[in-house]
């Protein structure tokens, strides 16, 4: 299969240094529009991936993501976000980055480039075959992701991966590749833009309809949500207040009591 890196042709937009704000912005934002039609044609990639994961999930299992750069930072964004939203404890799901936390901020040379250190990586978390792991490069060919695939598909470990080329060798080490294919960038090569938006989408795709599969949500409300500020108990209380048809000040009470929004329902209930 022929593999083409449109992540990195060339941008069909020149001389942008002499683009006003307005035309930038402008093109910028045409540019983005084409993001969400690449990531539906992905949908049953996405949806093959997801049905896996929620299996092995409700089986004991765990999700991770492995990543280098921008790509590592949208699947700790992703990962971190999954127990304030959900409930869920923090070692569901896990989010690696090479080069470690210190990447997460700076860029860390030639971090992306170790074939041993991803397989190194995920076994301190001791990675088995009840987990999924996903590995995240917009150009598909990052070492560090690639060669811990590879690994985890020695060990029995489903893998799935989330790139930005069409038959990158990232895919091809994958089990269940998700291929969204958005083209070249506004600035040639950086995929921090359309290819990074598109993997946040697909990201949050993923996280969510799992989250929805495990029963952490009612309806369409959080009310597994941690209570951690002011904004989320206001929410909370809403949401108590709909559905058991209490005033605030009740709904303020159950929250206090049960200590969070599924714990209220149910007991108020019963």
């Amino acid at each position: 299969m022929n593999f083409i890196k449109t992540t990195e042709q060339d941008s069909k937009y020149n001389h942008l240094e002499k683009m006003s704000v307005k035309e930038l912005l402008t093109h910028i934002n045409t540019e983005d529009k084409t993001v969400p039609l690449a990531v539906e044609k992905c949908l049953p990639q996405i949806t093959l991936l997801t049905t896996n994961i929620v299996r092995n999930l409700k089986n004991g299992g765990r999700l991770f993501y492995i990543g280098a750069g921008t790509s590592g930072r949208l699947g700790i964004l992703d990962a971190s976000e999954c127990p304030p939203t959900f409930g869920v404890p923090h070692d569901l799901v896990v989010a690696i980055i090479a080069g470690g936390d210190l990447a997460i901020r700076n860029a860390v040379e030639f971090a992306e480039d170790s074939k041993t250190q991803g397989w190194l990586d995920l076994q301190k978390y001791h990675v088995s075959e009840k987990d999924v792991v996903i590995g995240i490069a917009a150009s598909g060919t990052t070492p560090y992701v690639i060669a811990a695939l590879e690994k985890c598909n020695e060990s029995n470990i489903i893998t799935g991966c989330i790139a930005c080329n069409k038959n990158s060798p990232l895919a091809t080490v994958s089990q269940f590749p998700v291929e969204v294919v958005v083209g070249s960038e506004f600035v040639t090569g950086s995929s921090r833009m359309k290819a990074g938006t598109a993997q946040k989408l697909v990201l949050n795709m993923i996280s969510t309809a799992t989250m929805i599969q495990l029963g952490k949500v009612k309806g369409n409300k959080m009310v597994d949500m941690q209570l951690s500020n002011n904004k989320l108990v206001e929410r909370g209380q809403k949401i108590l207040s709909k559905e058991l048809n209490i005033d605030t000040t009740q709904a303020s009470s159950l929250l206090e009591k049960y200590g969070n929004v599924r714990n209220a329902i149910e007991n108020h209930k019963r």
